[in-house]
């Protein structure tokens, strides 16, 4: 069993930085792939990235490529998003995810998501 809680969202202008953080509990979560998703109101849930359990290999959607930066940290049970160079169409809930199908949207486990808006 692994509980996810998300935490670093907020309000930035069009431009700026957030950095997202997702704090797992559970023994098991340096065995998982952990990844970021997002939902924009009226849209459907959207990969962002995913990383792989060692942190060796990461994968990113191509809106995000060269401005989010996912990463991880195993002895501390938390996975990070970098978020550079935001856009008003990076506005979304974001969510955590753990799991062995993230690329296609299955996710194990959830975190309750952390609200990200990016203002014009």
């Amino acid at each position: 069993q692994v509980q996810l809680v998300e935490s670093g969202g907020g309000l930035v202008q069009a431009g700026g930085s957030l950095r997202l953080s997702c704090a797992a509990s559970g023994r098991s979560f340096s065995t998982y792939d952990m990844g970021w998703f997002r939902q924009a109101p009226g849209k459907e849930r959207e990969y962002v990235a995913h990383i792989s359990w060692s942190g060796g290999s990461t994968y990113y959607t191509d809106s995000v490529k060269g401005r989010f930066t996912i990463s991880r940290d195993n002895a501390k049970n938390t996975v990070y998003l970098q978020m550079n160079s935001l856009k008003p169409e990076d506005t979304a809930v974001y969510y955590c995810a753990a799991g062995q199908r993230l690329r296609v949207g299955v996710g194990d486990y959830w975190g309750q998501g952390t609200q990200v808006t990016v203002s014009s």
